[in-house]
């Protein structure tokens, strides 16, 4: 009985919890026998409950990344790329967050950059319950500005240090000839930082690692 009130507590149901130990402690004949005639119906009721509320929740949270399109790790054709697929393997265990570590992935237009970091996030949304937020710095450096404007200095930052990964799609500012551009996750909260201006790239912070998987 004492794992149907852990699950119960774990779904923050501590009314009915409290409530179910009551109706066990009493031991009156009738109540003991209907509890335990209805343990099985609890179990699934619990199990289901608990297997809606993660699928809301990975919903929820990829719809929060503000991803531009919906990729995966199985999209990815790693026969026609020099990507290392067992090193982006290992990327998508978000160990690297745990250690607010910063990855650049640096290759030419159409490499395949974007698509790796949009599906790594959504990886460790899936799978590891982190909270990610997807930019175009563009976008990004756009809306600091506005909040500059605004008086508002910080607050952006702020909502960006509640996150686990940050992922700053840098290709659409470079003005090579040939640009080479990049993908950045930023770590928060320890690695966190923003770019200062659309002129200049961003960098791994002094306690990040920087990992470049795609040659020019």
């Amino acid at each position: 009985m004492s794992d149907i009130i852990s699950q119960l507590k774990a779904l923050k149901l501590h009314g009915m919890a409290e409530c179910y130990a009551e109706l066990q402690s009493q031991g009156v004949s009738g109540a003991t026998a209907s509890l335990d005639s209805s343990v099985w119906l609890l179990r699934h009721l619990l199990e289901a409950e608990s297997t809606d509320r993660g699928i809301r929740s990975i919903r929820y949270q990829i719809n929060a990344a503000k991803f531009p399109v919906h990729r995966n790790l199985l999209g990815f054709d790693f026969s026609q790329s020099k990507v290392d697929a067992q090193l982006i393997s290992k990327l998508a265990t978000m160990e690297f967050t745990d250690a607010a570590q910063n990855l650049v992935l640096v290759g030419g237009t159409g490499t395949g950059k974007t698509h790796l970091a949009t599906a790594l996030g959504i990886a460790g949304i899936q799978y590891h319950g982190k909270r990610v937020r997807f930019y175009s710095t563009v976008d990004l450096a756009n809306m600091l500005e506005q909040e500059k404007a605004a008086g508002k200095q910080g607050k952006l930052a702020l909502s960006l240090m509640q996150m686990d990964l940050v992922i700053l799609d840098e290709s659409a500012i470079c003005h090579s000839p040939r640009p080479a551009g990049r993908c950045c996750f930023t770590c928060s909260p320890n690695s966190m930082s923003a770019p200062a201006s659309s002129s200049r790239p961003i960098s791994p912070s002094r306690n990040g690692a920087a990992c470049s998987l795609m040659p020019n």
